[in-house]
């Protein structure tokens, strides 16, 4: 049978936050379904999910959406991991990360949590860090905004231009780890740019 991978973009529910920086979780996996023509539908485990394959005869992958906010993702995520019977060092979380600038994209397994609660979330759900993690770059905010309204707000008007790039970047970054490893994809996407 063909190895299977559950790839779970974190994010908040509803049309409220679909365009905010929290949600980039959730777009990652849109863009990975949208490859694919891979329709989400609702499962059980609450979250949709869209069954694809990276390429006939390759690795399946679930790509999930939690239907909760984004501190309690872990349920829906282990749900599913019970589900299909995957192994966390099979699971890729896909999510925003503060301390990684606009534009970049940074890849690792395990560690903490870097005080994002949805990972954490999923890490206790889990029983386990040892997932890989898909950090994409949302950059600190400017000035003393608080980060929790950071997050929480629309892309500005320069971001929303770049952040198709972004996303198809996190979501090639996904693909390379199924596809050759971590390491292979840490390679590519840690480089400096030329």
């Amino acid at each position: 049978m063909a190895d299977t991978w559950l790839i779970v973009g974190l994010g908040n529910p509803g049309p409220r936050y679909a365009q905010t920086r929290h949600n980039v979780g959730q777009l990652v996996a849109d863009e990975l379904a949208g490859r694919r023509s891979a329709a989400f539908r609702q499962h059980k485990a609450n979250a949709r999910v869209a069954e694809t394959w990276l390429r006939p005869g390759a690795a399946k992958l679930v790509v999930a959406k939690p239907n909760t906010f984004m501190n309690v993702s872990g349920g829906p995520a282990a749900g599913l991991a019970r589900f299909y019977g995957i192994d966390a060092d099979r699971i890729v979380v896909v999510h925003d990360e503060l301390d990684i600038p606009f534009d970049t994209v940074k890849l690792k397994s395990g560690g903490g949590h870097g005080g994002h609660n949805g990972v954490r979330d999923v890490a206790k759900a889990l029983g386990t860090p040892d997932f890989v993690r898909v950090r994409v770059g949302i950059g600190r905010p400017p000035g003393r905004q608080d980060p929790a309204d950071w997050v929480l707000d629309p892309f500005g008007s320069a971001e929303r231009t770049a952040l198709p790039i972004l996303v198809a970047d996190a979501a090639d970054a996904v693909e390379q780890i199924v596809d050759e490893g971590l390491v292979a994809a840490q390679q590519r996407f840690h480089a400096p740019r030329p």
